[in-house]
């Protein structure tokens, strides 16, 4: 029987010129609609990392997290993603420990490897050591959270008699995920039994991760599988959609030179039947619980979350939708797949 399901919030805290907002009040009223995701019975609230980026892309996952962490009591907060590769494991592993204890056990931690080479050039690390990295980083975090004395000799990293102190709350340390778009990543995710936030066509990483865990003896229904696939429920689509539309193009337009510089291949549009679709789901309440609904059982997510504050739109602009769907789609779905 696979993990309850559960629904959340995502956050980026992207400011871009002709918001109308500075980042202090970006910041602020982020935390304060937390609260309100917090009080409406939402599970999750995720943070994302980039660097270098004019509109203030959240560079920094840690210090909003405590203050996630001080403002809320009972929603869980992670990442989608942190960058392993600019990490030092062993001090981030105390970071995570410190925001377990703050929030009383409720930090669970998503990671990948990067691909924008303005962010491996300004820390000057080399890109062809993402992997290697990221590896290190996830194997380091594993042995920290068991709180016993270990040694670790990699490539990149060494440490000798480290303890982490203080243990985490949660036994093992706080859930581990990790992002990946190829099988070689969703077979990495197994190989480290992580929970897996996968991107692009099913079959080269949803089914490969499925897979590979339940052939390593430990069934897939233990483990979490999460996306951001976002919704807006509104009875005039003419009136609310077209600025999260601007919003979302915005961001395309960002990320489709960081690909474009990176050089990597992408499949999201691979296999039309077969791709994960991650586009907004526009609607009435009945609407977006139907196209969720069918969405989870094609793919069998555990996790959905839908972004809270698309940049230049100021977060109590999303505020109606969110209580909606708190209201008339969460209990529903949770419901169906109980």
């Amino acid at each position: 029987m696979p993990p309850p399901l559960r629904f959340g919030v995502a956050y980026d805290f992207r400011n871009p010129p002709g918001s109308g907002l500075t980042n202090a009040d970006l910041y602020a009223r982020v935390l304060a609609q937390a609260e309100r995701v917090d009080r409406l019975g939402f599970d999750l609230i995720w943070l994302t990392e980039h660097h270098f980026v004019e509109d203030g892309y959240l560079p920094s996952f840690v210090p909003v997290a405590g203050a996630l962490a001080a403002r809320t009591s009972r929603v869980r907060i992670s990442s989608d993603i942190v960058l392993m590769p600019f990490q030092h494991p062993l001090r981030f592993a105390e970071d995570l420990a410190v925001l377990d204890n703050l929030s009383a056990g409720r930090i669970e931690l998503g990671v990948g490897m990067g691909y924008a080479p303005h962010e491996f050039a300004a820390f000057g690390v080399d890109r062809r050591e993402r992997v290697s990295r990221t590896e290190e980083g996830i194997a380091v975090l594993q042995r920290a959270f068991t709180g016993e004395r270990f040694d670790f000799v990699g490539k990149h990293w060494q440490f000798r008699d480290a303890c982490l102190r203080p243990r985490p709350v949660q036994p093992g340390g706080p859930p581990l995920w990790l992002a990946a778009m190829s099988e070689a990543g969703a077979l990495r995710a197994a190989r480290f039994g992580m929970n897996l936030l996968p991107q692009g066509d099913r079959r080269f990483v949803l089914d490969p991760w499925s897979a590979a865990v339940t052939s390593s003896g430990r069934a897939a229904a233990q483990l979490r599988v999460g996306i951001v696939r976002p919704w807006l429920i509104t009875d005039d689509r003419a009136r609310d959609w077209p600025a999260i539309r601007e919003a979302e193009r915005y961001k395309a337009r960002i990320y489709a030179e960081w690909i474009r510089e990176s050089g990597d291949a992408v499949s999201f549009m691979s296999g039309e039947a077969t791709a994960i679709p991650q586009t907004w789901i526009v609607g009435d309440a009945e609407a977006v619980f139907e196209q969720l609904a069918q969405f989870i059982a094609s793919f069998g997510f555990t996790d959905v979350v839908s972004w809270a504050a698309p940049p230049g739109i100021a977060p109590e602009a999303m505020d109606a939708s969110l209580e909606r769907f708190a209201r008339d789609v969460m209990p529903r779905l949770k419901a169906r797949f109980a």
